[in-house]
C-alpha cells in the first residue's frame, strides 16, 4: 500500500504552515468596508443606557450617537443603521412617532448626516414596531391582525420622512407584501430617486430577537409568525427575493445571519445585487455571554462568525461589533 505523502502534491498542510502562508492563500477576506453598525438612539435620556442582554451595546443619546457614527467612519465601517426608541407615552396604535418629522428617528438621521455627510452611509430602519403601543410592525385591524395594505400606507409616509431627514438608504423590515414597491413609489414621488432600498427580503420569525426587543423597548406581546418567515422554509425566501427585486430593491438582506447561512448562500447565488446579512442581537448575546464565562475565546469567535457570513455570500454584514472588528482588520 502506498504511504500517504509519496506523491509531491499530497500535502495540503504545506499551505497552512505559517500565518503569512495562510494569509496569502485565504479564499475569503473580510474588510472594514464590509461592515455596517446597527445603533439605537433613545428619546429623553441624558446619558447612554446599557442594554442588559447585550453587554457593550447602549441606547444612545443624540450626542453619543453622533460620536459613535464618527468612530465607525474612522474605523472604516461603510454604514450605520439607525433604530429610534421613542418615549413610551408617544407610542400609539398607528406608530405616529415614526412618521413625525420631529420624531426621534428623524431627528437622529439629521444629526448623523450633519456629522458625517456622505462619508458614511446613513441607513434607517423602516418599520413601525418601535413606535406602536402593541409592538407589531404594522397597523392592526378590528380583529387584532396586521392589516397589510393599511400598513403599506404608513410605510410610504415613513419612507418619505426618513428620506427628507437625510437617509441614504431605507430598510423596510416589516415583511409586508408589496412593501418595496410602495416605498419605491413613495420616494420617487417626492424626488428622492437617489435614496436606495435595502429590502429585508428573508426575515425569519426567530427566537434570537429577544435582546433586540429590550434594546428598542418593544411593547410586543405574542409573536410575528403571521408575517415573518417560517424557519422551516427556504423556497419561500427565493419567492420573496424575486418579488423584492421586481418591485425595485437595490439591495437584499437575510436576517438572522448565523442560523440561516444556507438561505444566505442561496440568495447570494441567485442575484446580481448586493446581499446583506444581519448578525442579530441573540447571536451577539450568545458569544458575549459564553466569552464572559470563559467558555470561548471572544475575539476569535467574533471574527470566525463574521468570516462565515462573508464566506456564505454576504457583501455586507450588519453587526454590533462593526466598529471593533473594523479596527482589528485595519
Amino acid at each position: 500500500m502506498t504511504e500517504y505523502g509519496t506523491f509531491p502534491g499530497a500535502r495540503p498542510r504545506r499551505l497552512r504552515t505559517t500565518p503569512a502562508m495562510r494569509r496569502m492563500v485565504a479564499e475569503t477576506r473580510l474588510h472594514p468596508a464590509d461592515l455596517i453598525l446597527p445603533a439605537f438612539v433613545r428619546e429623553g435620556i441624558s446619558e447612554p443606557v446599557g442594554i442588559g442582554s447585550m453587554p457593550g451595546v447602549v441606547q444612545h443619546t443624540r450626542d453619543t450617537l453622533k460620536k459613535a457614527a464618527v468612530e465607525a467612519l474612522e474605523a472604516g465601517v461603510s454604514g450605520i443603521m439607525l433604530f429610534g426608541v421613542p418615549e413610551d407615552e408617544k407610542k400609539d396604535a398607528l406608530g405616529t412617532a415614526g412618521t413625525d418629522p420631529d420624531g426621534i428617528l428623524q431627528v437622529a438621521l439629521r444629526d448623523v448626516r450633519a456629522e458625517v455627510g456622505d462619508e458614511l452611509i446613513v441607513m434607517s430602519d423602516l418599520c413601525l414596531d418601535e413606535f406602536t403601543d402593541h409592538g407589531h410592525c404594522g397597523v392592526l385591524d378590528a380583529e387584532g391582525r396586521v392589516d397589510n395594505d393599511a400598513t403599506l400606507e404608513r410605510y410610504a409616509e415613513m419612507a418619505q420622512v426618513q428620506a427628507d431627514a437625510g437617509a441614504h438608504v431605507v430598510g423596510p423590515s416589516g415583511m409586508m407584501d408589496g412593501q418595496v414597491g410602495v416605498v419605491r413609489d413613495a420616494l420617487d414621488t417626492i424626488g428622492k430617486e437617489d435614496v436606495s432600498i435595502l429590502a429585508y427580503t428573508a426575515k425569519y420569525s426567530s427566537a434570537f430577537y429577544g435582546p433586540f426587543r429590550e434594546a428598542v423597548g418593544s411593547s410586543l406581546t405574542g409573536d410575528r409568525k403571521t408575517y415573518q418567515q417560517d424557519p422551516a422554509n427556504v423556497r419561500e425566501s427565493l419567492r420573496e427575493l424575486a418579488l423584492d427585486l421586481e418591485e425595485g430593491a437595490d439591495m437584499v438582506m437575510v436576517k438572522p445571519a448565523g442560523p440561516y447561512l444556507d438561505v444566505l448562500a442561496k440568495v447570494a447565488e441567485s442575484v446580481d445585487v448586493p446581499v446583506a446579512a444581519y448578525q442579530i442581537s441573540g447571536e451577539y448575546a450568545m458569544i458575549e455571554a459564553a466569552a464572559e464565562r470563559g467558555w470561548i475565546e471572544r475575539d476569535r469567535a467574533i471574527m470566525e462568525t463574521l468570516l462565515g457570513i462573508k464566506r456564505a455570500g454576504a457583501n455586507m454584514i450588519l453587526t454590533y461589533w462593526a466598529t471593533e472588528a473594523a479596527r482589528w482588520l485595519r
